[in-house]
Parts: C-alpha cells; sequence; structure tokens
C-alpha cells in the first residue's frame, strides 16, 4: 500500500486517528495516535517522533528523542476503536536518519536482508502457532507480607463441584482433556470464531481454529504462513485481535507459557523453510520425511545453537515452567518426523513440496518475535554454511516416545536449559550466529541479556508461597 493509497483509505473511511505503533524489547506495541488531520505526505516522510528512554532496553535520558518511520504496507483498520483508527507499524531510527540497531523490526529485516547475502535462498516463510488461555478472571499480587495469582475459568476441572446461581451445568473440560472436544464443552467456539472474523477482516488468511489440550479454555489459531518481517507484524495483529475481542466477551485472553500448574502449556510452535524464488529448498523426494541435505544442515544449526537461541525464543521464567517433560513440552534436542516429543518435528501429513517444512516446538510467546524469527533464521542458516549435521551429532532422527525410555536412555539426549538464568548463559558463550551480516549486534546482546537477568532476579530473590509450605516450620 502506497502513501496515496493509506491517504485515500483515511478519507474513504472517515477516519479519525491514525495510531503508529513500534515494538520495543520485550516484544509487545506502543502507540502513539496522531489526529488523521494532522496526517500527509510530509508524516510518511519525517516520521514520528518518540521519547527513547521510556521504553525498557532502548536510550538513555541523554540521548532520548528518536523517530518511528512508517511502514504503509501494514496498514489495516482497527476494529475495537469507537473513534474510526488506522494501525501503522514503524521501523525506528535515530534523528540522524540511521537505522536503529536495538530496533526489533530492524533487525528481523536484517535478518532477511542476510539470507540474500548469503546467496542461499531469496525468502525465509514462518508459520507461527500461538496457544493461549482464555480466563474469567484473573487476580494477582507480590508484596512485602504476600504474593498470590489466582485464576478462573467456567468451564475449568476445579469447577465441577462448584454450587452456582442457577445451578451448575457441568460440562467442565478435565484436566489435559481439552483437545478438540465439541460443544456445550467446548464454550468458547463463537469467541474464537469472532476473533478470526476481525483477524480476516484485517488481512490475516486463517486457516483453522480449536480447542487445546488444557482445561480451563485453552485456545490455538492458526493463521497462513508469510516471510519473516510480514509474519511477525501479523503476529502483533493476532495478540491485539486475541486479546481486545476476549475484554470484549467480558473475558481475559493470556499468552503466558504456563499459567496453571499441572496442565499443559502455551507454546508457539514456529513453522520455517526457505525458498529460492518458486523454489522449495527443504524438500527433497524419497529422503527421510522428504526433508534436503539443506534443511537438515537448517535444523541442526537450530539443534547445536538451542540452548543459546532458547534464551531469545522463550525468555521468560514463566517458559521454563512449561519446559518439563510429561507435559508435550518439547524439551528433548532431537528431530523427528511427526514427533512431538521432539524439539524440532518434520510435519508429513498432508504435505506438498512446496509445504514441506521443519517445526520448532520450543518456542512461547512471550518470546518477540521480530527478534525469535531473526535468531531462528540465523541459526539455520549458520547450520546450513557450516554444513551442521544433527544425524552426526546424535540429534536424530528420533522416531520414538522419548518420555517412555530409560532414564539411561534419556541421559543420552541433550536437553533445553533448565532455567533463564542458564538460557542467558549459553547466549553470552555462543552469539557469534546471531552477528553474521551485522543482524544483531553485540551492543544488542549484551543490553538483552542484562535486562532478562534482571526479570530473572526479579522472580529469584522473591518469596514464592511453596516455600511457605516446605519450610514454615522448621
Amino acid at each position: 500500500m502506497s502513501v496515496q493509497n493509506v491517504l485515500n483509505l483515511i478519507k474513504e473511511k472517515n477516519i479519525e486517528w491514525v495510531d503508529f505503533r513500534f515494538v520495543g524489547l520485550s516484544g509487545k506495541a506502543q502507540h502513539i495516535s496522531l489526529p488523521s488531520s494532522e496526517v500527509d505526505e510530509d508524516t510518511f516522510v519525517n516520521g514520528v517522533a518518540f521519547d527513547g528512554s521510556s521504553i525498557p532496553g532502548f536510550r538513555g535520558i541523554e540521548e532520548s528523542d528518536m523517530v518511528m518511520m512508517p511502514d504503509t504496507e501494514t496498514a489495516y483498520v482497527d476494529p475495537f476503536t469507537a473513534h474510526p483508527t488506522v494501525i501503522i507499524m514503524c521501523n525506528i531510527y535515530t534523528p540522524d536518519g540511521e537505522r536503529y540497531e536495538r530496533d526489533p523490526r530492524s533487525i528481523a529485516q536484517k535478518a532477511e536482508e542476510y539470507l540474500q547475502q548469503a546467496g542461499i535462498g531469496t525468502a525465509a516463510f514462518f508459520a507461527p502457532e500461538s496457544e493461549f488461555f482464555i480466563f474469567d478472571d484473573v487476580r494477582f499480587e507480590t508484596g512485602m507480607n504476600r504474593s498470590y495469582f489466582e485464576v478462573d475459568s467456567e468451564e475449568a476441572a476445579w469447577n465441577s463441584g462448584r454450587k452456582e446461581e442457577g445451578g451448575n451445568l457441568g460440562f467442565k473440560v478435565p484436566v489435559k482433556g481439552g483437545y478438540v472436544p465439541v460443544a456445550p464443552m467446548d464454550s468458547q467456539q463463537d469467541i474464537r470464531s469472532e476473533m478470526c472474523r476481525l483477524m480476516a477482516e484485517a488481512g490475516l488468511r486463517i486457516e483453522r481454529h480449536h480447542h487445546e489440550v488444557a482445561t480451563a479454555g485453552q485456545a490455538e489459531i492458526n493463521f497462513r504462513f508469510d516471510t519473516l518481517t510480514k509474519t511477525a507484524d501479523n503476529l502483533l495483529k493476532y495478540k491485539y485481535i486475541v486479546h481486545n475481542t476476549a475484554r470484549q466477551y467480558g473475558k481475559v485472553a493470556t499468552f503466558m507459557p504456563k499459567p496453571l500448574f499441572g496442565d499443559n502449556g502455551s507454546g508457539m510452535h514456529v513453522h520455517q523453510s526457505i525458498f529460492n524464488g518458486d523454489t522449495p529448498l527443504f524438500y527433497e523426494k524419497g529422503a527421510y520425511a522428504n526433508l534436503s541435505e539443506t534443511a537438515l544442515y537448517y535444523l541442526g544449526g537450530i539443534l547445536h545453537h538451542a540452548p543459546a537461541l532458547i534464551a531469545i525464543t522463550n525468555p521468560s521464567t514463566n517458559s521454563f515452567k512449561r519446559l518439563v517433560p510429561g507435559y508435550e513440552a518439547p524439551v528433548n534436542l532431537v528431530f523427528s518426523k511427526g514427533n512431538r516429543s521432539a524439539a524440532v518435528r518434520i510435519p508429513i501429513a498432508a504435505v506438498t513440496p512446496k509445504g514441506c517444512r521443519i517445526e520448532f516446538r520450543t518456542p512461547d510467546s512471550t518470546a518477540n518475535p521480530y527478534l525469535a524469527f531473526a535468531a531462528m533464521l540465523l541459526a539455520g542458516l549458520d547450520g546450513i554454511k557450516n554444513k551442521i549435521d544433527p544425524r552426526k551429532l546424535g540429534y536424530g532422527p528420533f522416531d520414538t516416545n522419548i518420555y517412555e525410555l530409560s532414564d539411561a536412555e534419556k541421559n543420552e539426549i541433550r536437553s533445553v536449559p533448565g532455567t533463564l538464568d542458564e538460557a542467558l548463559d549459553a547466549l553470552e558463550a555462543d552469539n557469534e550466529f546471531l552477528t553474521q551480516g551485522g543482524v544483531f549486534t553485540k551492543d544488542f546482546i549484551s543490553n538483552y541479556i542484562d535486562l532478562k537477568r534482571g526479570e530473572a532476579k526479579s522472580v529469584n530473590i522473591r518469596i514464592h508461597p511453596q516455600e511457605y509450605s516446605l519450610y514454615f516450620d522448621c
């Protein structure tokens, strides 16, 4: 969409506000709204100023002036505002016109540029499966003398015996019993369908939606793959629509990886492939799972660099409450066809040559998608460049249920880091693959590690209620 097309859209739709958005290091969208009467061609040339010192991990107060440069290709009409509004994603620049090296969206674009410069392919395609919960109530607090959280859902297993005004109608979703049941057990068909309707109006191509495994309203909606930066843009749009549709229904949605103890968490399985023009580079008929040597080297790079990569794809302390054995969590750094206990799965059902891909199952939606997709691509490209063969390094293929192996057999399999601090240690030790082509800078990586270590410390120094259960009577 050209600048003129955006200006025409503003006029045709009687748009009152233009909402300029960028993404911080956390992956959360930030925004500044301008009256449409103040938006003209110069706005798209000069950008929109903002204070970078107020965004965690960006700039000091002495160098806080920054500029959002709008990307007109991302424009869509906000489906939630009472006053007609157009949303436009932006890249971040310094006042002297330089692309800001800590801007996640610019990092994603540099990763795509590096792919082409490396002469491997012309485009990398990504498709995330971002799971979430829809709750009816959420409460939490942490302070000097108290710490707790409490969530509730009308369909949760723990409410099977609750007395309610008008009676308890039953059909609660059992623990681990929520995978694709029909109504009345699946009580959220309409809310998911409404989310899909709004996503389609905003430009996403919806493939399907369904209830997920966990009790208490776990859901999944899948949208069509696209190139790296566009998919990251689409994921921000997806989360925005999920959050706000849930709120319109008087509910609350969360992409937190592990909001409930004892049931499945929410992941963000990421399908990915590389094309050279119209030619898929991951397909080789008759090979294992019809996977080419290029694809094997790519997934070899992901598995080889996984401990460091996970600091970016699973960047929260809560991420590691999900990454434990026994909850369909992909903690095993191996690859396999159709095997959901492996960190890298090669889908084999109803797959065409152009649909041949790998699926990295470890990530979750606390990840900043621009950074996560870029880091996965760079790990994969490093695998291709250095011919990292996962078969020779003991990463598989592994076509058995790993959870059912003996302890001795499991000990032979490399696992993901156990904590965020361990993942950050790995990233500190292994980050050269991220700096290829100047995509990530050493300054960015150091700043990112410091920011995430601060988050980990803020959790680690606080008293946990379970400690009272274990130690209060000592």
